[in-house]
């Protein structure tokens, strides 16, 4: 039920992928897009915290059904934006975002607090296929909805209308999907948020979630005015490609980061990312797209519940969907400081006399290459696998990782695994 919800709100937000249509016949740019979608990000980056601790003391399923509800009535009031100018468009889009956060955050805890850490990048990766699921029928559905060269207003509008009745269609899902489930205890006195995440903060892996997200979020926010440079008027192909992909490389990984380890797991799915955005250099033509399209299906495939496992992991069960959130608010922080950025180095390297998207496409490559080094650095005492050995010293256990360095834990909260 959970994977038939996450479904259909894929399929609504890879509809979304038009956006860039419905700013652009407002008569915004590139410019005004990029802002538009980076302040978004500030609403979902601020709720975050408040709905992660809101999981923790009512549940999942509340924020979950919640959240939904408030994704339809944002994309019903879509409908009555006029401008890209005003601070209307800006509001919604803050509103839009912040309810996808409390959507996922929701769901993923929901499935993660049923695994061990050491499993949940496997579980996290599995429920994800949905989302790949929903991008290739959303892509296409776009397509058919807003294909045209030339799109008018009325097609925008029916688009944000059909977004939000699968959302109203996901909310008897999750409803489905987390009914029995019992509440949180309330009797456990908790803790000040700031204060958890300071003591829990899974330290360096927030840089890399900040790296990936401004990568992953390009072709959701660039890929329909870059194909409209070349004269493409269809993006379908791309998230065609995509999807497939990376169900596969999940379906195909999905034991690995409990064989090798988090950390090599990630620095794999950085270097192919990167080579995804130069293999948008070379393309002149519609099926060119199948190349960075591989790239991007792969990494992101790879990355996602990696990043996601290494973060909320960080945090004991109790603090889990604080854990989740901390690390997807990682994610937004890079849509929120990349979508500007990108727009900028679109909209001023034309005007200095650089070509405006292999600009873009190059210093992203560049970037995630040097945040992947620094990872790679800082991170090598806990790049092994689950290790085999477990030692206690003065009644505190420590998981001894065969890759080098120590994981010190006490109380019940930790979880070591032995053996195989």
């Amino acid at each position: 039920m959970a994977y038939f919800g996450n479904s259909l709100v894929t399929i609504a937000v890879a509809l979304l992928y038009r956006y860039a249509d419905f700013v652009t016949l407002l008569g915004g740019s590139e410019f005004h897009l990029g802002w538009i979608v980076g302040v978004g990000m500030i609403g979902s980056l601020l709720m975050r915290f408040a709905l992660g601790s809101g999981i923790d003391r009512y549940g999942p399923a509340r924020v979950w059904i919640g959240s939904l509800a408030a994704f339809a009535l944002v994309c019903f009031a879509h409908l009555g934006i006029s401008s890209y100018q005003g601070p209307a468009i800006y509001l919604l889009r803050i509103a839009l975002f912040s309810a996808i956060a409390g959507i996922f955050g929701s769901s993923i805890t929901f499935i993660s607090g049923r695994v061990s850490i050491a499993r949940m990048a496997e579980l996290v990766g599995m429920l994800g296929t949905s989302g790949f699921m929903g991008m290739v029928i959303g892509a296409q559905w776009g397509d058919l909805l807003c294909g045209t060269q030339t799109v008018q207003r009325w097609q925008i509008d029916r688009l944000f209308v059909v977004c939000g009745l699968l959302a109203i269609g996901a909310m008897w899902f999750a409803w489905l999907a987390t009914r029995g489930l019992p509440a949180p205890s309330r009797r456990r006195r908790r803790a000040p948020l700031l204060a958890l995440v300071r003591r829990y903060q899974p330290g360096t892996v927030l840089v890399v979630g900040i790296a990936v997200g401004a990568a992953l979020a390009l072709p959701a926010t660039f890929l329909r005015t870059y194909a409209a440079e070349l004269d493409i008027a269809r993006i379908g192909l791309f998230f065609g490609v995509y999807a497939p992909t990376a169900i596969i490389t999940r379906v195909a990984t999905r034991r690995m980061p409990e064989q090798i380890g988090l950390v090599p797991m990630t620095l794999i799915g950085m270097a192919v990312l990167s080579a995804g955005d130069l293999l948008f250099l070379p393309v002149g033509a519609e099926w060119q797209f199948v190349f960075p399209a591989v790239g991007f299906g792969i990494s992101h495939a790879i990355l996602f519940p990696t990043i996601t496992a290494t973060g909320s992991g960080a945090f004991p069960v109790r603090y889990r969907g604080l854990g989740t959130m901390v690390i997807l608010a990682a994610f937004d922080a890079g849509q929120l400081v990349g979508a500007p950025a990108a727009g900028a180095i679109v909209h001023f390297s034309g005007l200095v006399g650089l070509p405006r998207y292999p600009t873009l496409f190059v210093t992203m490559a560049v970037i995630l290459g040097a945040v992947g080094i620094g990872y790679a650095l800082t991170s090598r005492r806990v790049a092994g696998p689950l290790s085999r050995r477990v030692e206690s010293r003065g009644g505190r256990l420590s998981w001894v990782r065969s890759g080098g360095g120590r994981v010190e834990g006490e109380g019940s909260g930790v979880v070591f695994r032995v053996g195989r």
